[in-house]
């Protein structure tokens, strides 16, 4: 009998969500549309009626999730609200793309086709699935971007729902969501997307910190506002006098970005000043925007005293995602810094929205053409076609290039061209053309005469200075930022590599000829040993350039000093005692996977303690690490090795005993005599604490220098920081993370 109220209350829930998506679609819908949703819903229904996803609710309710999105929160019209409510029907249930093709056209299917192929590859395990995924991903963009952005709705919503997942599930979602997911919401200009899978990610993986964060923003809520009122009442006067129409929002910072600055910065939550933002949304006819946004810029700061260096006008040349707005900073009230954002109604909408707005202006059905998006796609397909690219050095490159933010820089003759951040000369010579890169000798930036590896900055005007006897060099890779330019550098090189070696092979096959010992790829090993060398392509080339020397290449000598090698290698093996391979000093601190019994180590980069959210990542030849979940690398391992990641807690008795462990603290502020001494006495004598190691460096007044220490789990580090800090107002403390140890 309760089965039967439970699956009424099913589905009246059902039928509630279906309405509220057609409630949803009602700005959009045409002749016949309704009926196409209608026979998508009962496709997707039918063929999900024995699913259920982990929360256990009916699966249905994740494509009308996900539908909804699109239509509420992205704006996609018919197609994609279609393509969403079916979005999982060919990959997980008897339904074939053909059945698709019959019922619903052929855009559909392609649509269809694309989100299936994402989930493509999740057999490969000697490979990166998340990488791999994403790649396949972007390929679909050649067909239509709608795919990419019923994946971030989908993506949105596994989020929303993410707390009925396992933990190890949660950490590997969360970190691929904060790599790659919410930093394309952010390039396809989906700010409200953007912001709210940073926030989910963060929630969980820095719980504790997420929550810290939110309670305090909810604490500050009543004065927040009563500051935005009071900020805003001088310019709401001037703009009423002026008869402008617009409406202001106070908008909070994200809990992510709070987080962010406040490492960033090393500075607790109440030294965060900026946490909203002011925005202005003017309802301007399109030809007068950009005179009524400055219209109000000038009322705000004659109400207000502008900061110079932080106005930012999109308006008159928008980004590269399409965002238009102008930002200034400006001293308010009792001295702080406040944002303002000034936009007009259609602004708001593609910042809100990204490019599914420009579509309601075009006929629903048409592809995209807003030439900011078509020549990123352009950029994006031209990395795609490297036949050389592995998935995990693309993901790399697609981060660096078309997830960050980009400058603009003139050409002698005034031509705009966008590059990423950091990007330089040699970046700039190969967007306008392979050949003038690979001469590029130096430029002129603004009349100045510069090196190849001087980084641009936004405006600059800059000349390419070339030579016809210049190539492209390896250190080049070093300074190059796009990945045009690396792409073209590393074919270059790549094809020299590939003569050199061929005549280093020569000179190899006339020396076995002389020790007349037959030139085969068993005879070449011992060579390889000798020298440390990867690969046979390597050891030509090595030859080739003289960085093995010719002369000194005596094949049987090497063949000899081999073989003496390999017996002494056996013989010693032969006498070692089997045992188990060290793991650490702890050995027994950590269980990993609850019953496996593996080697571990304990990562440099983070130094867990006891107390530490904790995971284990299979490394190859050096056993387990144990990472902290917050971890500077984590979300990089997390996401683009997922199939390596396994659970680890800390052993029951480990947290009551006396073990002591490694871990790095970070320490700066004003310079004042005595001041490290004063740090060092609370570590050792009131505190008791061993340290293994001190580094200070102090320049222009101010010190920061790192510790590392040994302490017994994370309240005593607590403890010791918290100390540090009351010691003294000039002292900031922080754990430390060091990004580039293993």
């Amino acid at each position: 009998m309760q089965e039967e109220v439970d699956t009424d209350k099913e589905n009246k829930e059902i039928v509630k969500a279906y309405r509220n998506l057609l409630k949803a679609c009602k700005h959009t819908l045409e002749k016949g549309d309704k009926k196409l949703i209608r026979d998508a819903f009962d496709l997707s229904l039918d063929a999900h009626k024995h699913m259920r996803r982990k929360s256990g609710e009916p699966y249905i309710l994740h494509p009308l999730a996900v539908a909804q999105i699109c239509a509420e929160e992205i704006g996609l019209g018919t197609t994609s609200v279609v393509c969403a409510l079916i979005h999982d029907t060919v990959e997980d249930t008897h339904i074939t793309l053909d059945v698709i093709r019959l019922n619903f056209g052929e855009k559909v299917a392609r649509i269809i086709d694309g989100l299936t192929k994402i989930g493509d590859v999740f057999d490969q395990q000697e490979k990166s699935l998340q990488a791999e995924n994403f790649k396949k991903m972007l390929l679909t963009l050649s067909d239509d971007v709608r795919v990419i952005l019923i994946k971030l709705a989908d993506r949105l919503h596994n989020m929303r729902t993410l707390d009925s997942m396992s933990g190890k599930s949660q950490l590997k979602i969360a970190s691929e969501t904060l790599y790659v997911y919410a930093p394309l919401a952010h390039r396809l200009g989906l700010y409200a997307i953007k912001t709210e899978l940073e926030d989910l990610a963060t929630k969980y993986l820095e719980a504790e910190n997420y929550n810290f964060v939110r309670d305090r923003l909810q604490e500050t809520k009543v004065q927040r506002n009563r500051y935005i009122k009071t900020f805003i009442e001088p310019i709401l006067e001037q703009l009423n006098e002026q008869g402008i129409k617009f409406e202001i929002k106070g908008r909070p910072k994200s809990i992510h970005s709070i987080l962010q600055k406040m490492k960033k910065q090393n500075i607790p939550f109440d030294e965060v000043y900026d946490l909203f933002a002011v925005r202005i949304i003017i309802d301007s006819a399109y030809e007068d925007e950009k005179a009524d946004c400055w219209k109000v810029y000038s009322v705000v700061t004659d109400c207000y005293r502008p900061n110079p260096d932080r106005l930012r006008d999109w308006v008159s040349t928008p980004k590269g995602n399409g965002y238009e707005s102008l930002h200034t900073t400006v001293m308010g009230p009792k001295g702080k810094w406040v944002e303002v954002q000034i936009r007009s109604k259609r602004m708001d909408e593609i910042a809100e929205k990204g490019y599914a707005a420009h579509w309601k202006y075009k006929d629903k059905d048409a592809e995209p053409s807003d030439t900011g998006l078509e020549g990123w796609l352009t950029k994006v397909r031209e990395l795609l076609e490297n036949p050389d690219s592995n998935a995990l050095s693309f993901l790399d490159d697609f981060k660096l290039n078309f997830l960050s933010d980009e400058i603009f820089v003139f050409t002698p003759k005034g031509e705009l061209r966008k590059l990423p951040i950091n990007a330089t000369i040699l970046d700039f010579a190969y967007d306008i053309h392979t050949e003038l890169g690979s001469k590029c000798i130096g430029g002129k930036v603004n009349n100045k005469l510069v090196p190849i590896s001087h980084s641009l900055s936004n405006g600059d005007q800059a000349e390419i200075i070339t030579s016809p006897k210049q190539v492209p060099k390896d250190d080049w890779l070093n300074f190059a930022v796009t990945t045009k330019a690396k792409n073209k550098i590393r074919d270059y090189l790549k094809q020299e590599k590939m003569r050199s070696s061929l005549m280093g092979k020569e000179v190899l096959e006339r020396k076995f000829k002389q020790e007349k010992i037959a030139f085969n790829s068993e005879n070449l090993i011992p060579l390889l040993h000798y020298f440390k060398l990867p690969s046979v392509s390597e050891l030509y080339f090595q030859i080739s350039n003289d960085t093995i020397e010719k002369t000194k290449l005596k094949i049987g000598e090497i063949f000899e000093y081999f073989n003496a090698k390999r017996q002494e290698d056996h013989q010693n093996k032969s006498q070692k005692k089997d045992h188990k391979s060290p793991s650490n000093i702890n050995k027994n601190a950590v269980i990993i996977s609850d019953d496996v019994d593996l080697p571990y180590a304990f990562a440099k980069c983070c130094s867990p303690i006891p107390g530490d959210d904790i995971f284990g990542f299979v490394t190859v030849g050096e056993g387990v690490k144990i990472h902290r979940t917050n971890c500077t690398n984590a979300i990089g391992l997390m996401s683009n090795y997922g199939y390596r990641i396994i659970k680890a807690k800390w052993a029951h008795d480990v947290l009551d005993s006396s073990h002591a462990f490694i871990t790095n603290i970070k320490v700066s502020g004003i310079d004042s005599v005595g001041i490290v001494s004063a740090i060092t006495d609370i570590i050792s004598k009131q505190l008791q604490i061993n340290m293994h190691s001190i580094t200070v460096n102090s320049k222009e007044g101010m010190f920061e220098g790192t510790i590392e220490l040994e302490v017994y789990d994370t309240n005593q580090l607590d403890e010791l920081m918290n100390k540090i800090k009351a010691s003294s107002p000039l002292i900031k403390v922080s754990r430390e993370d060091l990004p580039n140890a293993g």
